[in-house]
């Protein structure tokens, strides 16, 4: 069993990939279109508008040709849904009804005990902090809040919702009866060192607490909202093994099967307002936390939706969060909508006062297009009653306009415009057409209006030029594709070339597909890549597996790569005894350069 496999059995492993075909797999995430033997799709691991992402079905691996990252269908599920391997196989298994062996209590153990040890850890406090709220006195004024937040006990139960006492110490002494290392617990963000540094004490005190998940409902942080006057009001977990806030939206793993279906993600800012949603029926929505919102943020939800419904506080600093927020989710060709709140109230606000259907109705599926949005956003900028004030707020939202790449869609909104503020539509399409003009001669080259590229690696849209390989190292990577599809070959570079790769990384492959062949097992690049567990030699093999290697072979050929193999370390002993003549001149030894050059003569024959 490889180092990293955890202690699932092999015949699991094999099961697991037998039953999640790559294809079936990836499509989950990504649209995938048939291109002769392979599928294509957008990476769901970089933003791309140009798709590099290659999918083998008769290799079950995937690979991208932007970002280079690839591997079987375990690895991507362990990429895209940030796993463990012995995580992904256990979620995999459990989806295909795959049975997993009574192992160690039933555990799959991980190759991190301390990161495994924090989970046990949050899994607890969140146990404990519940039962504070609901079943003590110290609890009561978190209840009395919640309660008045119109959360209801179902809500409570479903969201775990707990409460931190005031005292300083209460999870310590939780904590240290559990036999857990305080230190550890203070990295993974449960306890804060003392000012004094004499010891630890709790990080959340007086707070009304909501436990933070993973994809797969494991708790990894917390979010807690002060009851009293302290500062700051609301407090998240810091960064630790476990939590990463840039990669983490509250309450994914109860809305990503909703999010799946609709292909639709609502996006709110906060616990209070996903929670008072979910009750009133929006199964599909998550939060950044406060935080701003990421690119790892915006990839990680391409993969699962076509569409982001943003629905942040109707104030002006939530309306104001949202313009922000556009840009970095059109970059990324995500369909954006802007729930419109009115009165400045936030969404849990909204649903108290009027009620889930109405929020349901007028909110979620009223929700405006992002031109719509700007337009009424500008609005407030303006006194429109004034006649300066109409001018200047048709300069600002007819560049918004002429920038649609629909004549169709321009028209509605100039109509629109022309009739709301009782202006000639004939003037604002010529204004908005001179508009465009001057944005067609600004563009650079090749560039269009919606259709640039958003993608870091290509500023200008040029795909950078492959970089050619030296000889030996083609060679290495020829004969290590026909290793990975005949045993035969393998056996033969074995005999005459064992481990005298060049390069470490193919040394390494060969040094695994050699003990792999050694086990009777057959050519299957997508089993065998669950041997490696190293990140580095998985992205190598997979780009060595995207290799159109023609499947016959003879002598002849492995022959001829494998003395290009051999050729390097003779050029650089060749290259050596080149220096040593030249030394040997230098220094006026005459006999012993002419000797060194009937030596190099000898070595160049070879």
């Amino acid at each position: 069993m490889s180092a990293g496999q955890g202690n699932i059995p092999e015949k699991v492993i094999d099961s697991v990939l037998e039953h999640n075909d790559i294809v079936d797999t990836v499509s989950k995430y990504v649209h995938l279109a048939k291109q002769g033997k392979y599928m294509k799709g957008l990476c769901p691991f970089h933003s791309e508008k140009t798709p590099s992402f290659t999918v083998t079905p008769e290799k079950q691996i995937f690979y991208c040709y932007g970002c280079g990252k690839g591997g079987n269908s375990i690895k991507f599920m362990m990429e895209i849904e940030t796993l463990s391997f012995p995580e992904a196989v256990k979620l995999m298994a459990e989806e295909s009804h795959i049975e997993m062996p009574e192992i160690q209590g039933g555990a799959v153990t991980s190759s991190n005990p301390e990161r495994e040890r924090l989970l046990q850890a949050y899994e607890w406090t969140s146990k404990f902090f519940h039962y504070l709220l609901k079943n003590t006195e110290h609890g009561k004024p978190a209840m009395d809040y919640l309660r008045a937040r119109g959360f209801s006990d179902k809500m409570i139960d479903q969201f775990q919702i707990g409460y931190a006492p005031e005292s300083w110490n209460t999870l310590v002494q939780f904590l240290t009866k559990r036999s857990f290392d305080l230190e550890e617990m203070e990295k993974g963000g449960l306890l804060s060192t003392r000012s004094d540094g004499t010891g630890f004490i709790d990080r959340f005190r007086d707070r009304v607490m909501f436990p933070i998940c993973d994809r797969t409902g494991r708790i990894i942080a917390f979010g807690g909202r002060v009851l009293g006057d302290a500062q700051p009001k609301y407090m998240n977990s810091p960064e630790s093994k476990l939590f990463n806030k840039s990669r983490t939206l509250y309450n994914l793993h109860q809305a990503k099967s909703s999010i799946r279906k609709l292909r639709q993600i609502v996006l709110f800012e906060g616990y209070g307002d996903t929670i008072a949603a979910w009750e009133a029926g929006v199964h599909n929505g998550v939060a950044t936390m406060g935080t701003s919102l990421t690119e790892s943020h915006v990839s990680m939800m391409k993969t699962m939706a076509d569409e982001i419904l943003i629905c942040f506080d109707g104030d002006r600093a939530g309306q104001s969060s949202a313009m922000k927020n556009i840009p970095l989710l059109e970059s990324a060709g995500i369909r954006i909508k802007i729930a419109i709140l009115s009165d400045g109230l936030d969404p849990d606000d909204f649903v108290r006062k009027y009620g889930s259907e109405r929020f349901m109705s007028q909110i979620i599926e009223g929700a405006v297009s992002t031109t719509k949005f700007k337009l009424i956003y500008l609005k407030k900028n303006h006194i429109l009653l004034e006649e300066d004030g109409k001018i200047s707020y048709m300069k600002e939202v007819l560049p918004i306009i002429a920038a649609l790449s629909s004549s169709t869609e321009r028209e509605v909104y100039l109509r629109e415009l022309s009739s709301e503020h009782h202006l000639s539509y004939e003037s604002l399409k010529q204004d908005c057409n001179l508009i465009r003009q001057t944005m067609q001669k600004n563009m650079p080259d090749g560039d269009n209006f919606e259709d640039g590229w958003n993608n870091g690696r290509h500023k200008k849209g040029r795909i950078p030029a492959p970089t050619l390989l030296p000889a030996y190292h083609t060679a290495e990577r020829r004969l290590l594709s026909l290793m990975l599809q005949d045993a035969e070959v393998a056996q033969y570079v074995g005999e005459h070339l064992g481990d005298a790769f060049n390069i470490d990384d193919h040394a390494a492959i060969a040094a695994y597909l050699y003990a792999y062949y050694a086990q009777g097992k057959h050519p299957d690049i997508s089993r065998f890549m669950s041997s490696l567990h190293d990140d580095r030699l998985e992205k190598t093999l997979s780009s060595i597996s995207m290799m159109d290697t023609p499947r016959d072979w003879n002598v002849q050929v492995l022959d001829d790569y494998i003395r290009e193999v051999h050729k390097v370390p003779q050029q650089v002993h060749l290259d050596r005894k080149k220096e040593e003549m030249m030394s040997a001149e230098r220094s006026g030894d005459f006999l012993r350069a002419a000797q060194i050059g009937s030596e190099i003569i000898a070595l160049e024959r070879q």
